[in-house]
């Protein structure tokens, strides 16, 4: 009986802390006119069930499929994994239901289609950060 409740909280000391360094490690940038915005917010834009914040039309980007920023942008913002994150949007897609996010190669992309499209949202590293662009969520 003590056994299993050690392993659980390990596991949940595990995961927050995981998810803690995810999440300190990618930041969610906007374009300029955009208010900051919470986590069930991000969650619902990036899985197409919020189209619209106050009265401006959000557009999502994600980095590539295979990239570090986007796997913990997945695990720490919507506590998924590739798999089902794309599974997700692949039956979204097959029911006429949305389309995933727009791909962009590098974070200075990201940056550059956040900053000159209005209602834009991204993520990059915090490593990637620079001088002037409007920080969402972190």
């Amino acid at each position: 009986m003590f056994k299993p409740a050690v392993r659980t909280l390990a596991l949940a000391l595990a995961t927050a802390l995981g998810e803690s360094y995810a999440a300190d490690g990618v930041v969610v940038i906007g374009h300029p006119t955009l208010r900051q915005l919470d986590l069930e917010t991000v969650e619902k834009i990036y899985t197409g069930k919020l189209i619209q914040v106050g009265n401006v039309y959000v557009t999502a980007v994600n980095a590539d499929v295979g990239s570090s920023v986007r796997e913990r942008f997945l695990q720490a913002y919507l506590k998924q994994d590739e798999g089902r994150y794309t599974g997700y949007w692949r039956v979204r897609r097959s029911i006429g239901q949305g389309k995933p996010p727009r791909e962009l190669p590098r974070s200075i992309d990201i940056i550059n289609f956040v900053n000159s499209t209005p209602g834009a949202i991204g993520y990059i590293s915090e490593s990637d950060l620079q001088p002037g662009v409007n920080v969402l969520l972190k």
